[in-house]
């Protein structure tokens, strides 16, 4: 989960064609499912134009072009951003997988593109990656709700970052967040009723049938597990494979179905508050059982070290090392426990250098990819249009400081952090025009593969036992390890049975467990990983596309 999208598409968390390939609109199928289960009228898959997103690069870029609401698919339409990297073993190619690397907000032309290394050999080998930017962000039509980036960046100068501390910080969030969303009406309100997830999930049906496969073959992270969840149920018949990395519960996503106004905000119901203060004090814990030379924040023992980073945080309150006060050090702090490598290691660095009263240097961007726009434009009101269009929050502002009170009694920091990390769907009016809050329970095609790393900061390892009893049919491979989705903190036994699912549906058997490939702060050579139970796992595709 990581709702709050950053400023520049480089910063992204961390996610070769030899001709133009033009894709038929015969392959349209049976129209998408309304909300409620009704079928709705037919839109013919999108035509794509692969060329080279720039010279040279091994990445192709298109444009898909689908109705803003397919209800009316006659109507208006919005565009997608869409990349591809081709099979490297061309003769062996199995079909396209299609990747969402969460969010939401997250811009899928950019984060692939930066992760791709990361996705298995043989993956990479057999199938066409294809990933894109959901409507209403990045590079597709997106939500914009200011004239230009100066008036952007003037509305983010407006209020501090992270977490705000005091009366006054609070006030002045609450305000921003009710101005943004006065200007995101003002400026295209039917767009912001057909961004959710569902939406997104129809023109993923889309792009599977530009692409030729009559079967859905997807891996998302993060956010893209509620929108593989959503497609699993709106499309059952045409999931071939689905992998589902570091889950969201749906019934906390949706507050039970519920339309009202809910009591807790959607990262609290998912328990990202406690998941991220759990992952904080490992990372303390450990840090201070290494020595100072892998850990730099280490302070001998994990006791001490626990003890340095809560006398750190409560003088940040009041005397900030330059620009770095509470606020800004807290939400740091937790979004820097997503990647273990080489995340926990900077982290530490920068704690040490707050201790000594220096402000830390920044962490080096990531290089650009090699992609049409490696930096576009995500504004915060794009995950916002998702995420408060989707999901029932607090309607009260006020209630907000009674929130992170709660939550941090049970959570220390990290619940701050969460607590006003969704603050702006409290005087958000917008809402989904056709969203889904269940049933999660329809038969699918084949099986889907839910895993689940059990220190996670973001989406806790009890999302990911609660999708896996929620859909139809799902086998839950556990990770045991640290950080925001198996993807980016990579464990050879995840990929491993990753591979096999997606080549040709071998599930794990049930209750395997993998480690992860290397721990935080190592005091020696990567360790192999391990898993439970393998063998004597059963093929559950009877075909490939």
């Amino acid at each position: 989960m990581h709702i709050s999208a950053p400023t520049a598409g480089r910063r992204c968390c961390a996610a070769a064609v030899a001709a133009v390939v033009t894709c038929s609109t015969a392959l349209a199928g049976p129209g998408p499912a309304a909300a409620d289960g009704t079928p709705t009228p037919a839109a013919s898959a999108p035509r794509l134009d692969w060329h080279p997103c720039v010279k040279g690069s091994p990445f192709d870029c298109a444009t898909a072009r689908v109705p803003l609401d397919y209800g009316d698919p006659g109507g208006r339409t919005v565009e997608l951003a869409v990349v591809k990297r081709k099979a490297t073993a061309p003769g062996r190619r199995i079909g396209t997988l299609f990747f969402n690397p969460g969010g939401p907000g997250g811009p899928g032309t950019v984060q692939m593109p930066q992760n791709y290394a990361f996705f298995p050999r043989e993956v990479r080998e057999r199938f066409d990656i294809v990933s894109w930017d959901p409507r209403g962000v990045g590079s597709s039509t997106a939500v914009k709700c200011f004239a230009g980036s100066q008036e952007a960046q003037a509305w983010t100068a407006g209020k501090s970052t992270g977490v705000p501390v005091g009366a006054r910080q609070r006030a002045a969030w609450i305000t921003a967040y009710q101005d943004l969303a006065r200007r995101c009406l003002q400026r295209d309100p039917e767009l912001l009723r057909h961004v959710s997830t569902a939406d997104t999930a129809r023109d993923l049906d889309r792009l599977r049938q530009a692409v030729g496969d009559p079967q859905l073959t997807y891996l998302g992270i993060s956010y893209g597990t509620i929108l593989g969840a959503t497609y699993a149920n709106l499309f059952p018949g045409t999931v071939r494979a689905m992998v589902l990395d570091s889950n969201w519960d749906p019934q906390a996503w949706t507050d039970h179905g519920s339309v009202a106004a809910a009591r807790l905000t959607a990262p609290l119901r998912q328990g990202a508050d406690r998941g991220a203060a759990a992952v904080l004090d490992a990372f303390l814990g450990l840090c201070g059982s290494a020595t100072a030379a892998r850990c730099a924040f280490s302070a001998g023992s994990p006791e001490a070290t626990r003890e340095k980073f809560d006398r750190l945080v409560r003088r940040l309150r009041t005397d900030p090392v330059g620009a770095w006060a509470y606020g800004p050090v807290i939400g740091d702090v937790v979004n820097s426990l997503y990647s273990v490598h080489p995340g926990w290691a900077d982290l530490a660095d920068r704690l040490q250098s707050l201790w000594q009263g220096r402000a830390p240097e920044p962490s080096p961007l990531p290089p650009a990819p090699p992609v049409r726009d490696p930096d576009p434009y995500l504004g915060e009101e794009q995950a916002t249009a998702v995420y408060c269009g989707d999901s029932p929050h607090p309607r009260d502002p006020g209630a907000y400081q009674a929130l992170e009170e709660a939550s941090a009694a049970r959570a220390g920091d990290a619940g701050r952090y969460w607590t006003w990390a969704t603050v702006g769907c409290a005087t958000w009016r917008a809402v989904a025009a056709d969203g889904y809050r269940g049933p999660w329970n329809k038969p699918t095609a084949h099986p889907v593969l839910v895993v689940g790393t059990t220190q996670d900061p973001a989406t806790p390892y009890s999302g990911s036992r609660a999708m896996a009893e929620e859909l139809a049919d799902a086998r839950l491979l556990t990770h045991h390890g640290y950080g925001h989705t198996a993807l980016v903190n990579p464990s050879s036994c995840v990929q491993r049975h990753e591979s096999r699912y997606l080549v040709d549906g071998t599930l794990p058997p049930a209750g395997t467990t993998c480690e992860q490939d290397t721990p935080p702060f190592p005091a020696a050579e990567p360790r192999g990983a391990v898993a439970a139970g393998e063998g004597g796992a059963a093929n559950i595709l009877t075909s490939r596309p």
